[in-house]
């Protein structure tokens, strides 16, 4: 039976067969190493003859072999006695040299050759944290008594409102790739009171910055019978908590290779209304620049200690048709900002719930209520207050890594410019 490299440990002293890609090959005077990578870690295998070589010969880097050995302890885990199987031949060298500790590789190269950068230890430790993530997004809401939802990623119409959308011929009629599943899973409020969702979203912003991408993993959660979007917040912050204590569960191995630290959520993430933070910064504008959310997250790292803070409040000309109005300050909403390490993670609030409502929000914006009639008539068949919230994975995993990119943190970019690998 083929052992994984993990399972090594438990069977010292046994023969065991493992098998995987050949990573490097260290030629000394007496004996060689050769080093073999898994999907979880690497073997080294210590060859003493020539002999026992002779398989790999003509064999480049990522070779895929099977080998057969005896499990050594001492002085440091390897197989010894080795008997090579060539699985899969490379007989040219593979693009990028995967045998570092580090990629030093530009990171247009590094998206370039996708495929094969990604198998390297520290790439690949990335995506298995945002697999964790997911995997803790998933657990704490099913433990909330949420129901998951897959929606249409094909609409025939804006979600979001605007012109930043990407339009597909289906079968002769215009449609659009969904901005997000928004009104889809406050539809399904009217269904399971609580519903959340994990799927691609896309939009067609021309962004060429480091921390935006035209498609992205959006973590999606609505629920019913809410007093108010703090409601919502608590919610968040209890996901937020169940994602990262999955990461530390069962990512420790990565997070030591990226020399990244876990943040601890506060028993209370702090919280600043939009007005204040206008003050603070001494801008007037209707939504944060980034370097107003790095200002405010330095605030409050400084002063609450708290790597995360809520921004409540924003104007209701920067929030979309659905947005509930806060009674106490009409021109602002019941919505809210979750900033992580200065940079905006989650947008959520509380939505309109009442179908006379939605006819005079969407009279207010000059906005045909027609091609909503769908939706609609969800409202009109009654609808309890709701609201929601929306993670986006890479940007999450990007600031939890601290990476310099959110290319980094996907696994194969859409942006401006690409459309491969």
């Amino acid at each position: 039976m083929r052992l994984r490299s993990y399972e090594l440990p438990t069977h010292v002293g046994e023969q065991v067969t493992v098998a995987g890609w050949i990573q490097s090959i260290r030629r000394l005077a007496k004996v060689t190493f050769v080093v073999v990578r898994d999907g979880w870690g690497t073997i080294q295998i210590v060859v003493a003859s020539e002999a026992r070589l002779a398989p790999l010969d003509g064999l480049e880097l990522e070779s895929v072999v099977e080998v057969t050995g005896t499990v050594v302890g001492e002085p440091q885990l390897e197989l010894h006695a080795p008997a090579f199987a060539v699985i899969a031949p490379v007989t040219t060298p593979v693009p990028v040299l995967l045998s570092k500790k580090q990629l030093d590789v530009p990171l247009p190269t590094l998206l370039d050759h996708g495929g094969v950068t990604t198998r390297h230890p520290t790439r690949r430790a990335v995506f298995r944290t945002a697999a964790a993530a997911m995997r803790g997004f998933r657990r704490t809401l099913d433990g909330l008594a949420f129901t998951e939802i897959q929606s249409p990623k094909l609409v025939g119409g804006a979600t979001e409102g605007g012109a930043n959308v990407f339009t597909v011929d289906y079968f002769g009629t215009p449609a659009y790739l969904a901005q997000s599943p928004q009104l889809y899973k406050q539809t399904m409020v009217g269904v399971y009171e609580r519903v959340y969702e994990v799927g691609p979203v896309f939009r067609a912003e021309p962004h060429d910055t480091a921390r935006h991408i035209n498609q992205y993993t959006s973590l999606d959660v609505e629920l019913g019978f809410i007093a108010s979007h703090t409601d919502v917040m608590a919610v968040l912050v209890s996901v937020l908590r169940g994602m990262l204590d999955e990461v530390q569960a069962s990512c420790a191995a990565e997070l030591a290779l990226l020399g990244a630290t876990l943040p601890e959520v506060p028993a209370c993430v702090p919280e600043l209304h939009f007005i204040d933070a206008q003050a603070m910064l001494g801008e007037a504008e209707p939504d944060l620049s980034p370097e107003g959310e790095r200002t405010i997250g330095a605030w409050a790292r400084d002063s609450h200690a708290s790597e995360f803070v809520f921004v409540v409040g924003y104007p209701m000309v920067k929030r979309p048709f659905y947005t509930h109005p806060d009674p106490e300050r009409p021109a602002h909403s019941r919505s809210f900002d979750l900033l992580f390490r200065g940079t905006e993670l989650v947008t959520g609030g509380q939505r309109l719930h009442r179908h006379a409502d939605y006819l005079a929000a969407l009279a207010a914006r000059g906005i045909s209520a027609a091609p909503l009639a769908s939706y609609l008539e969800v409202f009109a068949s009654g609808m309890p207050p709701h609201g929601g919230f929306a993670i986006g994975l890479e940007r999450f995993v990007m600031q939890l890594l601290g990476l310099t990119n959110i290319r980094l943190a996907t696994l194969f970019p859409r942006d401006l410019t690409r459309l491969s690998p």
